[in-house]
C-alpha cells in the first residue's frame, strides 16, 4: 500500500505525517522505541475510528499503509484490534469481510485476544453470515460473556429465535452471568417463540442479577409475556416496576388490546403520563383486530383533535384496515390523500390495506390500479382476496379468475371465495372443477368450503358427487358444522333425495338448530310431502325450538303444494299472534299462491287489497298462474296488468295470459298478446331441462339440435310417445300456444326439452335406476301427463324439478297427487 492513495481532509493528512515523521524519528534512538511505538499506535488508532465517520472512508486503508511501513502492527496489539474493527464495519468504513479475515489471519495466534476473536464473530454475526459466526465461534479458544451474546444477538436478528434460546442454555451452563443485553435479546427469543418455560427461567435471571429495577430488561420481560398472553404476571412485573418507562406503559396496552380487553387497555392508556405514537396505535389496531372497527375510528379522531400526534405507517394500515371493514370509501380515500401528501412510502402492509379498502368498499377498478402498480411480491393473501371477492360481488368471474391465478399462495380463504363465487354467479359446474383442484393441489377444505360446493352439487343435482363430498365432511369431521349439516340436507333434498336428507336429519338430532328443521320441513314441503312437512314442524314446536320466518315460508309451502288451506291460515295467525313474526312480502306471496291454487280467487284478491304493504311481481304472477286453471280471464287481465306495470319486461306475464286466453279457447286475444309480447321486444324466457350423468351436466332446449347424441335421442323419444300413447296418453295439444294443426302441436308436445333430457337418461343409464331432471321453467301440462306414463312403461322413477317444487313419477302415478 502507498501513502499516495490517501485523498482525506488536509488534517487528517497533516496528523498522519506527523505521527509518520515521529515514528522514524524515534526508531532512531532505540531506548525509546518501545515507547515511541506506542504513542504512534494510539494516534493511528484515532485516526482509524475517525475514519469511521469520516467523508472519505478509504482513507483507513492508507492508515494502514503507513501502519505496515512504521512496523506498528507487529508491536501494538490496540492497532491491530482497531484496524480489524476498521474492516470489520464492512459497509460503513470501505473494508470488506476478506480484508478483515485477511488481517485476522496475519495475527499470530498468540497474539489474539478475546476482542480480537469478539470483532472478527461479530462482523460475521451482525451481516448475517451465521454458517461463519458459527464457526468462528467454534474455533473460539476461549469463549466470554460478549462472545455468547454476539451469537445470541445474530440469531435474534436473524430469525432463528430456537437457536438462540438454546445458545443462551449453552452460555448458562458454562457458568457464565449474561449482560442486561443479553436478556433483552434471549427474553425477545423467548417470546418469538412463545417457549414459556425458559422464558420465565430467565425471567428469574432477572430477579437473580439484581436487573429487576432496569427498565429495558424488564421491558422485554413485559413483552414477553404479553406475547404468552399471560396478563396477570405481566401486571404484577408492572406494578412492581419502581420506574416505569412509555415503552413499560405501551407493553401493557398491548397486551390488553391484544386480548381483546379494550376497557383495560384504554383504561391504562388513560392512566399514561404521556403517550406515543406507539400508545394510540396500539388502541386503534386493538379495536380494528377485534372486530371494533367503529371504535378504532373513533379513537383515531380523538388522536387528531386531542394530541400532537401526526399518523405513521402503522396509524394508516389500522385505519384503512377499519374502512375496509366498514366499507367507508369516503374516509379510505382522505386516508390515501394523506398517505400522498405526506410522501409516506408505500410499505407492502399500506399497499394491501388500499387495496383492500378499495375492493371491499365497491371501487374495484381503483383496487386492481393499485395491485398491478405494485410489486407482486409485497401483496399478501388478504388484499389479493378482498380485490377477488369485489370482482365476485360484480358478477366478473373472469377478472376474479385472473386475480386468483396470479395470487402465489392461495389460502383456504382465497380457494372458498372463488368457489362460492362462482356457486353464487350461477356457474355451478366451474365451482365443482375447481373444487376438485383444490382436492388435488390446494389446501385442506374447511366447513364454508364444503357448505358452498354442496350447494354446487345441489343445483347441479350431483347426487353422487354430493355423497363424496358427505364423506369427507365425516372423515374430516366438518360433518360437525351447522353450515355442512344443513347443505348436505339440502344437497340431497334438491337432488331428488328425501330419504337420505331425512337420514342426516336425524343424525343430527343432538344439534339440530332452528335453520336445520326448517331445511328439512322446506325439503319435505318441496317434494310434496306437505302432511309430512307439517308434522315435523309440530314436533319442532314440541321439542321448544323457535321457528322464525324463513321456517313459516316452509310451512305455508307445504299447506300450498298440499292444499291444506284451513291449516295454512292458522299458521297465519300462530306467525303473528304466538311468535311475534311481522308477515313479510314472502309470507303474503305464500299465503296468495295456497289460496288462488285452491281455486280461491276471489278470497286471494280480497287479501291482496287488505295487505299493508303495495303487492310485488310474486304476488300477481301467483294470482295469474292460478286463473289459467280457474279460466278466469277478466282476474288473469287484471294481474297480467299490475305484474306489467311493475316490471314491463317480464315475459311471464305475456305468457301467463296468453295461457289462459288459449284455456277458454280465446286463441285471437292469446294472438294479440304473443304480437303485444313482440311490438314491445320482450324476450321470452327460454325454457330448458339437464341432468347430470357420468359426471357431467347435459342441457337440452326445445327442439334441441345441438347435442351430439341428438339422432339417438330424437329416435328414443319419438319411441316412447308412441308407446305412452298405446298405453292411453292423451297429448294435451291446449299445451300449445300456438293456433296450428293438431299433428303440427303433438310434434312440439313430444320435442319439449324434459322429454328430452328423459329420453337422453334412458339411453346412457342402466334399466332399473332413477332418472334425475332439472327444468327452469314449471312443468307443463302435457309433460307432467306424459312422464307419468313414461314412468310405468320404462318401469323407473322419474324425478323432475321444476321451479317452484319437486315431481317424484312412479308407476304412473305423481308425487304432487296432480295438485301441482
Amino acid at each position: 500500500m502507498e501513502a499516495h492513495m490517501v485523498v482525506g481532509t488536509p488534517k487528517l493528512l497533516q496528523d498522519m505525517q506527523n505521527a509518520a515523521l515521529a515514528a522514524g524519528a524515534e526508531a532512531a534512538r532505540p531506548a525509546a522505541m518501545v515507547a515511541a511505538a506506542t504513542v504512534a499506535s494510539d494516534h493511528y488508532a484515532r485516526l482509524l475510528q475517525l475514519c469511521q465517520t469520516a467523508a472519505n472512508p478509504s482513507a483507513g486503508r492508507a492508515i494502514h499503509a503507513h501502519a505496515v511501513k512504521a512496523g506498528l502492527l507487529l508491536v501494538s496489539a490496540y492497532l491491530r484490534n482497531n484496524l480489524l474493527s476498521y474492516y470489520a464495519g464492512a459497509s460503513a468504513s470501505g473494508g470488506s469481510f476478506r480484508d478483515a479475515r485477511n488481517l485476522f489471519d496475519e495475527i499470530p495466534p498468540v497474539r489474539r485476544n478475546a476482542f480480537t476473536w469478539n470483532t472478527l464473530l461479530s462482523m460475521y454475526a451482525k451481516s448475517g453470515r451465521l454458517a461463519d459466526a458459527r464457526a468462528v465461534f467454534d474455533e473460539m479458544p476461549e469463549r466470554d460473556a460478549v462472545s455468547w451474546t454476539i451469537m445470541i444477538v445474530g440469531l435474534n436478528r436473524a430469525g432463528r429465535f430456537r437457536e438462540a434460546v438454546k445458545t443462551f442454555v449453552g452460555m448458562v451452563g458454562e457458568g457464565l452471568a449474561p449482560t442486561q443485553f443479553t436478556l433483552t435479546n434471549v427474553l425477545s427469543a423467548c417470546a418469538a417463540t412463545e417457549a414459556s418455560g425458559i422464558g420465565r427461567k430467565v425471567h428469574s435471571f432477572v430477579v437473580k442479577l439484581g436487573l429487576s429495577s432496569y427498565v429495558p430488561v424488564v421491558n422485554s420481560v413485559l413483552n414477553m409475556y404479553g406475547k404468552f398472553g399471560d396478563a396477570e404476571t405481566a401486571t404484577a412485573v408492572f406494578e412492581r416496576m419502581p420506574v416505569r418507562s412509555v415503552s413499560s406503559w405501551n407493553a401493557m396496552v398491548s397486551l390488553y388490546a391484544r386480548q381483546g380487553r379494550m376497557d383495560f387497555a384504554v383504561s391504562t392508556f388513560d392512566n399514561m403520563e404521556e403517550q406515543s405514537i406507539v400508545s394510540w396505535n396500539a388502541i386503534i389496531a386493538g379495536y380494528n383486530q377485534n372486530g371494533l372497527d367503529d371504535m378504532a375510528l373513533k379513537f383515531f379522531s380523538r388522536m387528531l383533535s386531542d394530541s400532537s400526534m401526526e399518523p405513521d405507517a402503522f396509524t394508516v394500515t389500522s385505519v384503512l384496515s377499519a374502512c375496509a371493514n366498514l366499507r367507508m370509501l369516503k374516509m379510505g380515500k382522505q386516508m390515501h390523500s394523506y398517505i400522498l401528501r405526506k410522501r409516506m412510502p408505500y410499505s407492502s402492509q399500506i399497499i394491501n390495506a388500499l387495496i383492500s379498502t378499495y375492493a371491499k368498499s365497491g371501487s374495484v377498478e381503483t383496487a386492481r390500479r393499485i395491485m398491478d402498480q405494485a410489486v407482486i411480491s409485497d401483496l399478501n393473501v388478504i388484499s389479493f382476496t378482498a380485490l377477488l371477492e369485489g370482482y365476485v360481488k360484480l358478477g366478473d368471474m373472469k377478472q376474479a379468475r385472473e386475480i386468483f391465478e396470479v395470487m402465489n399462495n392461495r389460502d383456504v380463504i382465497a380457494w372458498t371465495a372463488m368457489i362460492v363465487g362462482y356457486q353464487q354467479n350461477g356457474q355451478n359446474d366451474e365451482a365443482v372443477k375447481l373444487f376438485r383442484s383444490m382436492i388435488k393441489s390446494g389446501p385442506e377444505p374447511n366447513s364454508y368450503t364444503l357448505a358452498a360446493i354442496l350447494s354446487a352439487c345441489a343445483s347441479l343435482t350431483c347426487l353422487d358427487y354430493g355423497k363424496q363430498i358427505h364423506c369427507k365432511a365425516i372423515r374430516s369431521l366438518q360433518e360437525q358444522s351447522v353450515s355442512v349439516s344443513n347443505a348436505i340436507i339440502t344437497t340431497y333434498a334438491r337432488s331428488g333425495s328425501v330419504p337420505l336428507a331425512r337420514r342426516e336429519f336425524d343424525r343430527i338430532c343432538w344439534r339440530k338448530e332452528t335453520v336445520t328443521w326448517t331445511s328439512m320441513i322446506v325439503a319435505l314441503a318441496q317434494h310434496g310431502l306437505g302432511e309430512e312437512a307439517i308434522d315435523l314442524f309440530e314436533e319442532m314446536l314440541c321439542v321448544g325450538v323457535k321457528p322464525d320466518r324463513i321456517t313459516y315460508i316452509g310451512v305455508f309451502s307445504a299447506c300450498t303444494h298440499a292444499g291444506f288451506v284451513d291449516k295454512g291460515k292458522r299458521y297465519y295467525d300462530q306467525m303473528q299472534n304466538e311468535h311475534g313474526i311481522v308477515p313479510e312480502m314472502s309470507h303474503y306471496a305464500c299465503m296468495v299462491d295456497l289460496l288462488a291454487r285452491a281455486g280461491l280467487l276471489t278470497e286471494a284478491q280480497e287479501f291482496i287489497q287488505r295487505m299493508p304493504i303495495m303487492p310485488d311481481a310474486i304476488i300477481w304472477g301467483s294470482l295469474l298462474s292460478a286463473c289459467r286453471v280457474q279460466k278466469n280471464a277478466d282476474l288473469a287481465e287484471l294481474a297480467a296488468e299490475k305484474l306489467l306495470l311493475i316490471d314491463p319486461d317480464n315475459s311471464g306475464a305475456y305468457s301467463a295470459l296468453s295461457n289462459v286466453y288459449s284455456a277458454c279457447g280465446r286463441w285471437n286475444d292469446a294472438a294479440r298478446i304473443w304480437k303485444l309480447r313482440k311490438d314491445k321486444a320482450v324476450k321470452k324466457e327460454t325454457g330448458f331441462s339437464w341432468t347430470h350423468v357420468h359426471n357431467k351436466v347435459h342441457v337440452f332446449g326445445a327442439d334441441d339440435v345441438l347435442h351430439p347424441q341428438r339422432d339417438a335421442i330424437y329416435k328414443k323419444a319419438t319411441e316412447i310417445w308412441e308407446e305412452i300413447k298405446k298405453a292411453g296418453f292423451v297429448p294435451d295439444l291446449n299445451s300449445v300456444l300456438h293456433d296450428v294443426d293438431d299433428e303440427l302441436k303433438e310434434e312440439l308436445l313430444s320435442r319439449h326439452s324434459e322429454k328430452l333430457a328423459i329420453a337422453f337418461g334412458l339411453i346412457n343409464t342402466p334399466e332399473k335406476t332413477t332418472l334425475r331432471i332439472m327444468k327452469n321453467l314449471r312443468v307443463c301440462n302435457d309433460c307432467h301427463a306424459a312422464i307419468k306414463f313414461i314412468s310405468k312403461v320404462v318401469d323407473r322413477e322419474i324425478i323432475v324439478r321444476d321451479a317452484t317444487r319437486f315431481h317424484h313419477f312412479r308407476d304412473g302415478f305423481c308425487s304432487c297427487k296432480d295438485y301441482w
